[in-house]
């Protein structure tokens, strides 16, 4: 009979724990998320992550409130490097990062934390759009008059920023006669030079091409769009989601434009690196290393599920002109490492190229 009662007890214990566990709060409940964008407060960045941080928390069980927080600087990598060193890692604060990828890839020692360590939730393909100034001499009446343009002053954020240099490599294969000035803290400034005719030629992701250059610079005729980097996977290229409806070319069909042949050489082979790794990787969510796994798995399911949210989708289309397209699932991790590798003699021949003006 003991025995009985005691198999009875143990049967109804093993029963309820499923329940018990249904009722644990979820992970995020009674909490606030901290989305650190690692670029200005008015850059596509920023845009972009203000618009996620919008959205995304009623997604996330527990419904979190998501504030956003700026810290800019060294192309990125002030922001970056406090996530790593600094931000707490409890899962409430998680960075919004660009170009941090690409920055691990070339130049470790700028990023005090191995990139490896933090918990990637999500990564977003991206492209660039460049623009020139209409009065560069003799005048651009149309794109490919920019390779006559004489004195072009190129802008940029940092000499080893993955923006700066595919600037300078786009410039170089042309043949551009160019001065390059780099050191802006973001593409606001920048883009405020652009307007002052201190930098004549410069890029912004689609955000800021499609909000602040193209209905203010192009439609006065300020500025001339030129082209925009394809999206490359090693194998071939594809047009990201981004720049639809623009009507561009992209990089090598404008080169083509220009020069009747297809680029080549290393300055194309290290324009590839670039798209292959930043292209694929521009924007990035991402945790400081050691977060708890249900912050993980909390924030991952909260991104897949803006896919269906018709109310995210009409503000994207609205505020960016496209629906950012995040990869967020249990592959995130493994394409990424895949992601930042490139072979020792080309990473050589690029930090020696980034050299070149960094002295």
């Amino acid at each position: 009979m003991a025995r009985s009662i005691s198999i009875a007890i143990a049967a109804l214990i093993t029963a309820t724990q499923p329940a018990l566990a249904q009722n644990d709060p979820p992970f995020y409940a009674g909490k606030r998320i901290t989305l650190l964008v690692n670029f200005a407060p008015g850059g596509p960045s920023d845009i972009e992550g203000r618009l996620l941080a919008r959205h995304v928390g009623k997604h996330i069980p527990g419904n979190p409130t998501v504030i956003v927080q700026n810290m800019d600087g060294a192309g990125g990598q002030v922001g970056t490097n406090y996530l790593g060193e600094v931000a707490p890692r409890d899962g409430t604060m998680v960075g919004y990062l660009t170009g941090a990828a690409w920055l691990h890839v070339t130049l470790k020692d700028k990023a005090r934390v191995n990139f490896l360590d933090y918990s990637v939730i999500a990564y977003q393909p991206g492209t660039t759009v460049y623009f020139a100034r209409t009065d560069i001499a003799p005048g651009l009446k149309v794109r490919t008059d920019l390779a006559k343009g004489k004195g072009i002053i190129i802008g940029g954020l940092s000499a080893d920023s993955s923006k700066d240099l595919l600037l300078r490599l786009t410039a170089d294969m042309l043949g551009l006669d160019y001065k390059y000035v780099t050191g802006y803290k973001s593409n606001s400034a920048a883009r405020l030079a652009f307007q002052r005719n201190e930098i004549s030629m410069f890029a912004e992701s689609p955000p800021g091409y499609r909000t602040s250059v193209e209905p203010s610079l192009v439609a006065n005729k300020e500025a001339v769009p030129l082209f925009y980097n394809p999206g490359w996977n090693g194998v071939g290229y594809s047009e990201p989601s981004q720049v639809k409806g623009l009507d561009l070319p992209t990089f090598p069909e404008f080169y083509e434009e220009v020069h009747g042949k297809k680029p080549s050489g290393d300055l194309w082979k290290a324009y590839l690196h670039i798209l292959a790794t930043n292209g694929a990787l521009q924007r990035m969510l991402a945790f400081p290393p050691q977060v708890p796994r249900a912050a993980i798995t909390a924030l991952q399911a909260g991104v897949r599920a803006l896919d269906k949210d018709a109310e995210y989708s009409d503000a994207a289309q609205r505020l960016l002109g496209f629906v950012p397209d995040y990869e967020a699932d249990e592959k995130t991790e493994e394409t990424v490492r895949k992601a930042l590798s490139i072979p020792a003699e080309d990473k050589e021949w690029i930090e020696a190229y980034v050299k070149k003006v960094s002295k």
